[in-house]
């Protein structure tokens, strides 16, 4: 979570390099390390680095993590021209790159090739089975097709390896929701008593009950009542 000081350097730092100001790579770092979304911010001034080689040597090692950062924010931006470019470059570089595996996988998502990415995840998860982003980026591709029965199977076989994720866990039970399938049967099944019982068992081991509230029992017990 970004702290007040975080967000308030990170302001500053923005409406400085909106200005001419220079401070274009510390901005650049520090929405990296704070992990905040402003692709259209980072592909502008990624870019004013990259197309400058002055800019671009004085980084030295470093400039192949904004070539990756920059290839995310365009395909954020819809930019895919340069996304491709900047994942060439990389390709070019680390031809063996599992990482840059994974830009390109992003970028078939991003064309709307479901088929051709969850390919290149899958073959991309023989060699690295324990690869988080992996296994996510196929959730993803399969909510996107409105896959959820897909969606649910992989989620549930990735929270098989990472069970402290507790935002998997979070997504799991938000799409069992919107099916408006999971807390229906459980009421059918035990009555709003023993499920409220259940859910406020600590020993309950499903961690899915810690993001079911009152409200969502309530309108699911009246669909079935």
């Amino acid at each position: 979570m970004v702290t007040k000081t975080e967000e308030t350097q990170l302001n500053r730092l923005e409406n400085q390099v909106d200005n001419g100001g220079g401070g274009a790579w510390e901005y650049l770092c520090l929405v990296k390390k704070l992990k905040v979304r402003r692709p259209d911010k980072v592909l502008r001034h990624g870019l004013s680095i990259l197309n400058d080689p002055k800019k671009r040597s004085a980084l030295g090692p470093d400039v192949w993590t904004l070539y990756e950062q920059v290839s995310i924010a365009a395909m954020d931006c819809q930019c895919l021209d340069v996304a491709k470019d900047c994942i060439k470059v990389l390709q070019k570089q680390f031809p063996e790159s599992k990482r840059v595996g994974r830009l390109e996988g992003i970028l078939l998502e991003a064309k709307g090739l479901w088929a051709e990415a969850e390919k290149a995840y899958s073959s991309l998860l023989e060699d690295n089975p324990l690869d988080p982003v992996l296994h996510k980026r196929r959730v993803a591709i399969a909510k996107a097709q409105g896959n959820f029965p897909t969606a649910i199977e992989w989620l549930n076989k990735y929270l098989e390896t990472f069970m402290a994720d507790h935002d998997a866990w979070r997504e799991l039970a938000e799409i069992y929701v919107s099916l408006q399938i999971f807390l229906c049967v459980f009421v059918c099944k035990l009555g709003t008593n023993k499920l409220l019982s259940a859910m406020r068992s600590s020993f309950y081991p499903n961690p899915l009950f810690h993001f079911i509230t009152w409200p969502m029992l309530m309108y699911y017990t009246r669909l079935v009542e």
